[in-house]
């Protein structure tokens, strides 16, 4: 705790000429005396800070040094606010509050208003839109977990729909694609697994600590991938031109082809699987898979599928009216 005080004196001091002791001291809710004893110990570690008498006094640190030290421009400090804003927003934490603050204290009093209009221009939320209370509770649990290193049990329901309970020692927790995971070794499986949290219920984090295992989520994601056999496709995709910005969005830019009316051509390679026909047809009317035909073929015995579906309610509804 002092070193996290210390950290912090110092840089209040190196962005004010000065700073009294009495300040400093409710600041950190500390004795008068104890600030010394902390300005001592900085002027030891090698950082110059110099006394000022009366009553206008205080501590401060040469301007040489603060010339040499301040090596922050405004644009990095920004970046990490924006950081720091966005996992407290997902992780409340008095923490990272005070970690925030120590940043800004870097920032000069002249540019605290450059800084904030620029703080107000990028914001990063790590919760999709729309997340239920009952999300943002689970992810919270799971992360104080994975900080304190203690099991945690779970309800999952996995791809193919089965069901169970796991105890998991949690890992890491990954923002990937728009959703979150978490890495940890199984109990029940005794392997590494990833688990999305939308399908995980009743979590509850269990007393019990684990030590870390070794494996990190980058060995285990390349071990999959190299025992994973997906077969890919080639796509030429045709979209309508008012989906150009939101294919701009999803597609990497050099795969896009815009053409004169707007329209937009895709040349993609994806897994030939279940889920690449869930994401086609949710484009719906606004997309023409144009190769290959075996996908074309697919899409189309879907779309009769649904046609069916509809129709013979349609048709009731029809008669119900006449």
């Amino acid at each position: 705790m002092r070193l996290d005080r210390l950290l912090a004196i110092v840089i209040k001091l190196l962005n004010r000429d000065k700073i009294s002791a009495q300040e400093l001291a409710g600041d950190f809710e500390v004795s008068v005396r104890t600030i010394y004893r902390d300005v001592e110990a900085i002027n030891l570690a090698g950082i110059p800070i110099i006394s000022f008498q009366g009553q206008q006094g205080g501590f401060g640190i040469i301007e040489n040094f603060k010339l040499d030290k301040q090596v922050f421009t405004l644009q990095d400090i920004t970046a990490i606010l924006s950081v720091l804003k966005g996992f407290q927003a997902t992780f409340p934490d008095k923490k990272i509050d005070i970690a925030a603050e120590k940043i800004r204290n870097l920032v000069p009093k002249e540019k605290i208003k450059e800084l904030n209009d620029q703080h107000d221009q990028v914001v990063i939320d790590m919760l999709p839109w729309g997340s239920s209370q009952k999300q943002k509770r689970h992810l919270k649990l799971v992360q104080e977990a994975v900080s304190q290193k203690k099991l945690i049990k779970f309800m999952y329901r996995n791809a193919k729909g089965e069901h169970g309970s796991r105890v998991v020692e949690p890992m890491t927790l990954i923002f990937k694609m728009y959703v979150w995971y978490l890495y940890g070794y199984c109990r029940l499986k005794k392997d590494y697994r990833f688990f999305r949290l939308t399908r995980m219920d009743k979590v509850k984090p269990l007393p019990e600590k684990f030590i870390r295992r070794q494996q990190s989520f980058h060995e285990f994601e390349q071990a999959v991938n190299k025992t994973t056999k997906h077969k890919m496709v080639s796509l030429v995709l045709n979209f309508s031109p008012r989906l150009r910005y939101r294919v701009e969005d999803i597609f990497d830019i050099e795969k896009v082809t815009v053409q004169k009316d707007g329209a937009t051509i895709v040349r993609v390679t994806w897994p030939d699987d279940q889920g690449l026909y869930m994401f086609l047809l949710g484009f719906g009317e606004d997309l023409q898979v144009i190769r290959p035909q075996s996908v074309r073929g697919i899409l189309h015995a879907k779309a009769k599928k649904i046609v069916s579906k509809y129709s013979a309610s349609f048709r009731s509804d029809v008669k119900t009216e006449i």
